[in-house]
């Protein structure tokens, strides 16, 4: 397969304060990996390295271009989608109007409307609440409506931040079974951090394990997820 992000000797920094210490990965194209570890481990500060949100030196490579000194509006326009976590819509816009904000060719009003339809159909619910105001709706709708406006990019790769992060267990597996779906037929690459390690590692092919700032474990998911001692020291289950 080919490789469409690679990262190397990626150190990144918070002020003073040194988060990641050369961590190297790749993500094959067409792909679910997940980026498992404890809370601080380091996992959201790699998918913000990666969108350069913050001082990080190492190389980073997107289909083959570097991206350094790029910023995080081109980086997205090269087909990188973040979905932060905590959801982050507009809660006093419509539905619709979150989806029409994330449309990647605001001029072209069919391409739009298409695009729409297309997360609707993915994801009916936000077809039944396209009216309504995103801060009223449900905090598994608000999360179906990130990935759906991210998905508005028609991004190559999409970074997902702890998608189940406050969500009830119905939910989580209703929208881990929409990010496969994507996957399979929107081609859309994945890389998701996940603290639900179990369900993560249903979701993806290979994973890696964080630990402060590095990477100590990596392979299938399979072999993950059978790994006794990986499993009881790094993913609690």
């Amino acid at each position: 397969m080919t490789s469409m992000l690679e990262i190397k000797d990626l150190r990144a920094y918070y002020g003073q304060v040194q988060a990641l210490h050369g961590l190297s990965l790749s993500l094959n194209e067409g792909s679910v990996t997940t980026l498992l570890g404890a809370n601080g481990a380091g996992k959201t500060t790699t998918l913000r390295a990666i969108c350069n949100m913050l001082r990080s030196t190492g190389n980073i490579e997107f289909e083959g271009k570097s991206l350094a000194g790029k910023s995080t509006e081109n980086i997205v326009r090269l087909g990188i989608a973040h979905v932060p976590q905590g959801r982050g819509t507009f809660t006093n816009m419509t539905v619709e109007e979150n989806l029409q904000l994330g449309a990647i060719s605001r001029g072209d009003k069919q391409r739009i409307k298409d695009d729409i339809g297309r997360m609707y159909a993915h994801f009916p619910v936000l077809k039944q609440r396209h009216t309504q105001q995103a801060g009223t709706l449900s905090g598994g709708e608000q999360q179906m409506l990130a990935v759906a406006r991210a998905l508005m990019l028609r991004p190559r790769l999409m970074l997902l931040d702890e998608p189940s992060f406050g969500l009830a267990p119905l939910v989580v597996r209703d929208l881990f079974g929409i990010l496969g779906k994507i996957n399979r037929e929107d081609k859309v690459t994945i890389l998701v951090v996940e603290q639900n390690a179990q369900l993560a590692l249903e979701l993806a092919e290979k994973a890696f394990v964080i630990e402060t700032g590095r990477i100590v474990m990596s392979g299938s998911a399979k072999e993950i997820a059978s790994n006794e001692d990986i499993r009881k020291s790094y993913l609690g289950y």
